[in-house]
């Protein structure tokens, strides 16, 4: 019987070789890493913490072992974001500088103005009334689609659990009063994505959505503004019957079949541009949401 050969220690400049790529590896994420600190956190130097901390976590462990290296690193970020969050509100610690994005441990205000106008601090306003868990489960689902298994994996409980808490924190940030002026801006970008989609304008459809717009039907998510755009053109004879609606207070679309409401369709914004659509088919959350004429 044939015994096992020993492993071979990695010689020194194996293992430096080996660091160097995972922290390659690592720097693809981090942008992707930030923006979700960044949300679950509302400080660019909370943020930049966060992900520190996800390196370190990285830097002790066999990546080999590691399948999904991105799915991996966002988990542990949102587990540590988490834990700061719970940590801010046993001591009763209110939102730095009015949700203003701090210094970044290495400064890069280009970076931060682009979190901070994606974000927007009305947004992260009403995030702050959130609990950890509903804000956890808001943020990675609904703005990362990341899936309810792992979000429940992240909070510990079941991914029914996860997708009650995704719903009530949803109902909650789409109730929040919106500024006259953010009403006008997004009827004029909804109007100009229906046209859009009316007309099968691909180009057209490109110049509102975000790049890293997320797309959510029960089909599943589809992500990037080509992908997105794709997908709208197929709309395009349902858009042809969509109507401009407030959807619990924010700028949607409605499709009305035989008098009743088919499907719904709400939007996140940012910079003018749309940075996720919700599609409801689902009787059961259609009637959840409150539909009045825009």
């Amino acid at each position: 019987m044939a015994t096992e050969r020993p492993k071979t220690p990695m010689s020194d400049n194996e293992q430096h070789r080996d660091d160097d790529l995972l922290a390659k590896r690592f720097e693809a994420y981090r942008g992707h890493l930030r923006a979700v600190a960044y949300r679950m956190l509302g400080s660019a130097a909370e943020a930049e913490d966060a992900v520190q901390e996800a390196w370190f976590r990285l830097s002790r462990s066999d990546a080999r072992e590691v399948g999904n290296l991105g799915g991996w690193l966002t988990t542990v970020v949102g587990r540590v974001c988490l834990d700061m969050l719970r940590s801010r509100r046993s001591r009763g610690e209110q939102p730095l500088d009015t949700w203003r994005p701090g210094p970044a441990v290495e400064p890069d205000p280009a970076q931060d103005a682009v979190l901070a106008d994606s974000v927007g601090v009305a947004l992260l306003v009403v995030l702050d009334t959130l609990s950890p868990a509903e804000r956890l489960a808001f943020v990675l689902h609904d703005l990362f689609g990341v899936p309810f298994e792992e979000v429940g994996g992240i909070l510990g409980r079941s991914p029914a659990a996860a997708r009650q808490l995704a719903s009530r924190a949803r109902r909650r940030v789409r109730g929040a009063d919106a500024p006259e002026a953010d009403l006008v801006r997004q009827r004029e970008v909804v109007d100009a994505f229906l046209a859009a989609a009316r007309g099968g304008d691909f180009d057209g459809l490109l110049a509102v959505l975000d790049p890293d717009v997320v797309a959510r039907s029960e089909a599943g998510a589809t992500v990037g503004a080509v992908g997105v755009a794709s997908g709208a053109k197929s709309f395009a004879h349902l858009a042809k019957v969509a109507q401009p609606v407030l959807v619990d207070g924010a700028t949607g679309l409605v499709v009305y079949v035989d008098g009743r409401v088919e499907r719904v369709l709400t939007f996140t914004f940012a910079a003018d541009r749309i940075t996720s659509i919700d599609v409801v088919t689902n009787p059961t959350d259609l009637s959840t949401l409150t539909i009045e004429p825009a």
